[in-house]
């Protein structure tokens, strides 16, 4: 089970951070995703991390405004989101696919199987 939390309302320039905490299950080897669907718009691809190693993956959107990265020992994920733009404005996803997936795989919503309930970002202008 994944429980994403952290949304709120912030102003154009503000920050806000992400929590995913997982339960249930043990995170090994997959990676975990934050993914976001703005309304009238498909889902996503925001940002992952592979649990294990900690290597990270950004969407060109949010390169240089967003960070993720884990707490291994809380089994808890972040979304640290600094430079916050309207266009920003969603639903906030964290996911986890069913295992392991290569590169190019990392980016495709469809891809991941596990999804959190959601979080609201909103950014005014």
């Amino acid at each position: 089970q994944l429980q994403a939390s952290g949304g709120g309302l912030v102003q154009t320039g503000g920050s806000l951070r992400l929590s995913c905490a997982a339960s249930g299950r043990t995170i090994n080897n997959t990676p975990i995703a934050w993914l976001r669907q703005a309304p009238g718009k498909d889902r996503e691809f925001v940002a992952a991390i592979r649990w294990s190693e900690g290597t990270t993956y950004y969407a060109d959107a949010v390169k240089g405004r967003f960070t993720i990265s884990r707490d291994k020992a809380m089994n808890t994920a972040y979304l640290q989101m600094n430079s916050l733009k309207p266009e920003d404005t969603a639903v906030y996803y964290c996911a986890a696919p069913r295992g392991r997936l290569i590169v190019s795989s990392i980016y495709g919503p469809h891809h991941y199987t596990y999804w959190g309930q959601g979080t609201l970002v909103t950014v005014s202008s």
